[in-house]
């Protein structure tokens, strides 16, 4: 029998085994060519697992062996993408296909003008989690989730037990830096089948489909419990650290392959529309073969300057489109139709039906929106109904199926919307011109309190971390809260011992609530819940008026006058502000310490006359750096995201226009800047980078938004 292997050779051997791992794992998961079986396999791994028990120093982080998960984290900590993970525009028919192949000869300009072929690349559109990769001299430093397209959360624990996601890619991956990769976390049919079956035989809860099940298995503080469940992975783009080399999506997959990541074996050059059509039509009707889930196509322009040339639009590319496979349609009984009352007081009515399973969930209520769609469809409880899922994701009903049968009985009679809130009892009121029915309860109804209560801490409002609708329901069930001043009141001792509330998240709810106080007035006006004065109202409103006071006295008129302000908007932000309920309400929050004052406006005073000195930091006598400056826009920010971009160059006086003209002032460029940058320099518009843009701001404006 060999004896105990030397250090030196110990080192060997380990290094041995994990290339010999790291290889057959690219054969098995990337190229689907596995070369041993999976005994072989597994003794490889407990002679690397023995070996790095026997000499700790041998081990590395990046090791095949780390894959089963660490330790629980204490929570995902956020994490902001340098080039924004935007979604893609959606193309329903081939006619919207034909008419994105046609804004892409457009905007090409002159390239399509010469004649030159456009092709497209065409991948299937997996229905999973997106990820991105951050891979650092070939070894993986972090994962992250797509959140909200400019700041998702660190998953790296969790994704690195994903087995086909290599810990350490091939060369020449290690010599290329910092190179970061997006592709999607998905889990394979058969593989959620025998999950589901598992957790039944347990006596758990199924999931509802698929993707559910892989984004609930990323979501997993404890990443042991993600590696309990069998995730796939495929790659498909290099948004940072691509080698020059590369021109195109085609040749980018092949470069992601040769590295030792996963791509769609399903994908296809096409050089006409028509081509791309067939494909299309062809993983429609065939969908159901593939041992994953897909919802479509994803479209995109194969060659990568071209892509330049195209640029983006705020929301998406405008060199790729998802072509969205028709929703499955399914029949169903409306057992009855229910109405719920939202945080505006309109009133929804929603079919529920007998479960029935659409595009691998269960669907069991369908939004009917208004009454005047109810009529329109004419739908009845107990009526046969057939049910789909708009774009694959919310279930509508799509009409009723006639029943000779049913018609001799007699349906019941046609469905209106009940005249009293079914919450709060108070009339129901249809304002003349809309559709929908409100309650006119206000604060008084309770559903209107919790869903006011929910928006009022949510992100883009007061930002109070922990105040979400659990939250929420505990605090009025205990009856601590009824408006949004009461929260300024609540105590940890009061908190604490409320459903899922110890005392450590009861100290974190109060703290994060005391932080809210010192919030800008924007955020206060828009978290106010006050009907058609969105975000960017709020902002507006909050610069020209600088204090709560200025709007209280300000006339119907004097909001109009607000630039962006219409009729509509003064109209209901007047009417709300009359109220003596409202009032109450802003003279509670601001004794107990709210803010009610915009850092950096000019403003008005109480009685509307102009404030003699600016209310903030960082604005000049003028009323600010930027006052009178009309800005644009254009291409990916890395400093920053656009709405931050936004608010700080409003705060600094300044106006941001979506179109440069003879009187923009000047635009500021980020990476993938396209038609609007080629617009300014043909009108000879300055043109700025970002750090220029945060000088100009100074520190007092850049507070209002900017990061670095």
């Amino acid at each position: 029998m060999e004896g105990p292997l030397t250090p030196a050779a110990a080192r060997e051997r380990a290094a041995e085994l994990r290339r010999l791992i790291r290889h057959h794992d690219y054969l098995y998961h990337v190229l689907d060519r596995p070369e041993i079986s999976d005994a072989e396999y597994d003794q490889l791994l407990r002679e690397l697992l023995r070996l790095e028990a026997e000499h700790p120093d041998l081990a590395e982080f990046d090791s095949p062996t780390n894959r089963v998960g660490g330790q629980p984290a204490a929570g995902f900590a956020p994490v902001r993408h340098e080039v924004p993970m935007l979604s893609l525009g959606n193309a329903f028919s081939e006619s919207e296909l034909l008419d994105f192949d046609r804004r892409v000869r457009q905007l090409s300009g002159a390239t399509a003008a010469e004649g030159r072929e456009i092709a497209f690349a065409c991948e299937l559109k997996i229905d999973g989690l997106s990820i991105s990769l951050v891979y650092r001299d070939g070894r993986l430093v972090q994962a992250a989730t797509r959140g909200d397209g400019e700041t998702g959360e660190d998953v790296t624990a969790q994704i690195r037990t994903v087995r086909s996601v290599p810990l350490r890619l091939f060369p020449p991956a290690d010599a290329l830096g910092e190179l970061e990769v997006r592709g999607e976390i998905y889990l394979p049919r058969p593989d959620f089948e025998r999950l589901n079956a598992g957790r039944a035989e347990r006596g758990e809860p199924a999931f509802a489909n698929p993707r559910n099940a892989a984004a609930g298995a990323v979501r997993q503080i404890d990443p042991r419990v993600t590696a309990s469940r069998p995730l796939d992975s495929y790659f498909y783009a290099v948004p940072r650290g691509l080698p020059a080399g590369v021109r195109t999506q085609m040749e980018l997959l092949g470069f992601l392959e040769q590295i030792g990541l996963r791509t769609s074996g399903h994908r296809r050059l096409c050089r006409t529309m028509d081509e791309v059509a067939e494909y299309c039509r062809h993983w429609a009707a065939h969908r159901v073969e593939l041992p994953f889930d897909i919802d479509g196509v994803v479209v995109k322009v194969d060659e990568l300057a071209l892509r330049e040339v195209l640029g983006y639009t705020s929301k998406s590319p405008r060199w790729a489109v998802a072509y969205k496979f028709a929703a499955e349609e399914q029949t169903s009984r409306v057992r009855h139709i229910e109405v719920t009352v939202g945080r505006t007081g309109i009133l929804t009515p929603t079919a529920v039906l007998d479960p029935v399973e659409i595009s691998g969930s269960t669907v069991s209520r369908a939004v009917l929106h208004n009454e005047d769609i109810v009529r329109a469809k004419d739908v009845r409880p107990g009526d046969l109904v057939i049910v789909r899922k708009a774009g694959d994701v919310i279930p509508e009903i799509v009409g009723v199926i006639e029943e000779p049968e049913r018609a001799e009985v007699g349906r019941p009679g046609q469905w209106v919307m009940p005249e009293k809130c079914p919450v709060c009892g108070s009339p129901v009121v249809r304002e003349v011109g809309e559709a929908a029915h409100r309650c006119t309860g206000g604060l008084t109804c309770p559903a209107q309190v919790a869903e006011a209560l929910i928006h009022f801490g949510s992100r883009g409002a007061m930002d109070i971390d922990g105040l979400g609708p659990s939250a929420v329901l505990a605090l009025l069930d205990a009856g601590l809260v009824r408006d949004p001043g009461d929260l300024y009141r609540l105590s940890v001792e009061q908190v604490q011992g409320l459903p899922g509330f110890a005392r450590k998240k009861a100290e974190n709810l109060v703290a994060a609530i005391d932080r809210s106080r010192g919030r800008p007035l924007r955020r206060l006006l828009f978290a106010l819940g006050i009907r058609h004065v969105g975000e960017r109202a709020s902002l507006l409103l909050a610069r020209e008026f600088g204090l709560m006071e200025g709007l209280l006295a300000a006339s119907p008129e004097d909001l109009e006058a607000v630039h962006e302000i219409g009729p509509k908007i003064a109209a209901s932000l007047h009417g709300w502000l009359q109220r003596p309920q409202a009032r109450e309400l802003i003279d509670k929050l601001r004794s107990l310490g709210v803010n009610t004052e915009e850092p950096g406006a000019r403003g008005r005073g109480g009685d509307g006359a102009e404030l003699e000195e600016p209310a903030a930091t960082g604005a000049d006598a003028g009323g600010g750096a930027l006052a009178g400056k009309t800005v644009v826009l254009t291409g990916t920010l890395s400093r920053f995201t656009r709405q931050q971009a936004t608010e700080a160059i409003v705060a600094a006086g300044g106006r941001v226009a979506s179109s440069v003209s003879r009187s923009t002032d000047f635009v500021v460029a980020g990476e993938s800047a396209g038609s609007k940058l080629a617009k300014a320099q043909e009108l000879g518009v300055p043109v700025l980078g970002e750090e220029e843009l945060q000088a100009m701001l100074g520190p007092g404006e850049s507070e209002v938004g900017l990061t670095e």
